[in-house]
């Protein structure tokens, strides 16, 4: 079940020279949020002046001729969407700085939806992805962009998701690390998964047959339940509880358990980036 989550903001860093914010009428709209479900509240608004926030870039698109908005995912704010002004034009110094799953020190300024971006720097440290790796990665920022809210500060998702990239450019097997950041992406934006207890209070056993109602929690299998609610063994979920995905079993049906749980949660919103790993076998 989703419940709202507070956020305290802290406003420091060193000051930089304030850019105008873009005209109201002139801000496009994220061809991701279209679709976003309800999230949290985000925080209030306010005039920032940010210096050198740990982030990356989720998603970018064009902006006018030269410039960009980039939808980027911040230590201590959450998403943002900045505008990168002449980051298109070939000789600009943010044209390559600013790639997904790059680590970031990000500076920007400005009031309302879309801030103005006034610096980007690399800050290095970690492996590109490639192959199926980036594919992958592609789907972990699909997922914060559907699930995270604007200015939603997830200081653990956020070093998870740093966990995540490492790994997947380290080649870890994706079924594992990709379940991995699925429950703590669905824990950390409000939506409990207590694995270890049915809403009988009773503990799940090894042995035990059971469902996952995504409004309630684990009840024991039976015929009177609901038919698309999957049937999981009580040892898959006592092992995604433990974040161990070693077991062939478990493999399988946490995937059924995920796919299942995310359609939900999303309203049957398909994910672009699902379909095309589910196609390649690595989902």
């Amino acid at each position: 079940m989703r419940h709202g989550r507070g956020t305290d903001r802290t406003h420091g860093g060193r000051h930089e020279r304030r850019a105008d914010d873009p005209p109201a009428d002139d801000r496009p709209d994220d061809d991701f949020e279209a679709s976003e479900r309800p999230a949290a509240r985000a925080a209030p608004r306010s005039d920032f002046r940010i210096a050198e926030q740990p982030g990356f870039v989720l998603h970018s698109y064009p902006y006018r001729e030269t410039s960009l908005i980039i939808d980027v995912f911040l230590r201590d704010y959450g998403r943002v969407a900045l505008v990168a002004k002449g980051a298109k034009r070939p000789h600009s110094a943010l044209r390559g700085v600013l790639q997904t799953f790059q680590p970031l020190g990000l500076s920007w300024s400005g009031k309302g939806e879309v801030r103005m971006l006034t610096s980007a720097e690399w800050v290095g440290g970690m492996l590109p992805l490639t192959g199926d790796a980036l594919l992958c990665g592609f789907y972990v920022n699909e997922l914060l962009v559907k699930f995270c809210a604007r200015e939603d500060a997830h200081p653990a998702l956020f070093n998870h998701y740093v966990l995540t990239l490492s790994r997947l450019a380290h080649d870890e097997p994706a079924v594992q690390v990709l379940r991995s950041f699925e429950r703590v992406l669905l824990r950390e934006t409000g939506y409990a998964m207590n694995l270890m207890r049915t809403v009988t209070r009773q503990p799940v056993v090894p042995e035990g047959r059971y469902v996952f109602d995504p409004d309630r929690g684990v009840h024991d299998a039976s015929d009177d339940l609901a038919a698309q609610w999957p049937v999981i063994s009580g040892q898959t979920l006592i092992d995604m509880e433990r974040d161990d995905y070693t077991s062939s079993q478990t493999a399988a049906q946490s995937k059924t358990l995920m796919r299942f749980l995310l359609n939900h949660y999303l309203g049957g919103t398909p994910l672009a980036t699902r379909q095309i790993l589910i196609d390649l076998q690595k989902l």
